[in-house]
C-alpha cells in the first residue's frame, strides 16, 4: 500500500469523568491543559495521579482530557506486570471484563472497577485520510518500520472517522522493540 504514517507514542495515561476528577482534586478543580495532542480536542494535562494494583504503585500517571462518559486508564504489559493488575488487550472504549484498580489523587482516591486495559495498538486517520488510502474503519492493517531493528506491526485497527487526525498509537513497550520514536515514519505494507 505505501502510505506514510507518522508514530505516536503512548505512555502510561488515564481518562476520567469530571465527577472522578473532583473527587481526586477537590470541589472547583479544573484539568489544567499542558500540551494539546495529535488527536483533536485531546490534550494532557498538568494533573496526574498513582495507580494501585496488587502487587505495587504507579507513580505520576498523567490525566489526558477532556472529560470523558466512562473511565479508562491505559498501561503497557510491563505497568501491568509492575502492578500486578491483570494485562487485558482492547480497543480503546471497550472496557467491559476489564478489571480495576484504586486511583490516588491529591484530594482523594477512587476504587474503579474496570477500565484498566492494554490499549490495541492502532491508526488514527479522518475520513478524507482513509479515503486517500484506501482503509475503512475497523479494518486491520500491518505497518512497517525501518531502520536497525526494523520490524512490522500486525493487527493494527484502523480508527478512521471524524475526530481523528492521522497517527498510528503504539505504546512504549511496543516502541522500544523497534527503537521508534514520535514522529518515526512507518509505511502500510498491507
Amino acid at each position: 500500500m505505501g502510505y506514510k504514517v507518522p508514530a505516536g507514542i503512548s505512555g502510561r495515561h488515564i481518562h476520567l469523568t469530571e465527577s472522578q476528577f473532583e473527587k481526586l482534586f477537590g470541589k472547583g478543580k479544573e484539568l489544567t491543559v499542558m500540551k494539546p495532542l495529535t488527536q483533536p480536542r485531546q490534550f494532557a494535562a498538568e494533573e496526574k495521579v498513582d495507580i494501585v494494583g496488587p502487587r505495587g504503585t504507579l507513580k505520576d500517571v498523567r490525566i489526558i482530557g477532556p472529560y470523558r462518559e466512562h473511565q479508562q486508564i491505559e498501561l503497557s504489559m510491563t505497568d501491568c506486570f509492575n502492578s500486578g493488575i491483570e494485562p487485558v488487550l482492547r480497543v480503546s472504549g471497550h472496557y467491559e471484563g476489564t478489571p480495576g484498580c484504586k486511583v490516588i489523587g491529591p484530594a482523594g482516591e477512587l476504587d474503579l472497577e474496570d477500565g484498566v486495559m492494554v490499549n490495541k495498538r492502532h491508526l488514527h486517520l479522518s475520513a478524507k485520510q482513509a479515503e486517500e488510502a484506501g482503509l475503512k474503519d475497523g479494518q486491520l492493517v500491518k505497518i512497517r518500520f525501518a531502520g536497525d531493528r526494523g520490524i512490522v506491526f500486525e493487527n493494527v485497527v484502523v480508527r478512521a472517522g471524524d475526530g481523528n487526525e492521522l497517527d498510528f498509537h503504539l505504546d512504549i513497550d511496543e516502541a522500544n522493540s523497534g527503537c521508534i520514536h514520535t514522529g518515526d515514519i512507518g509505511e502500510i505494507v498491507e
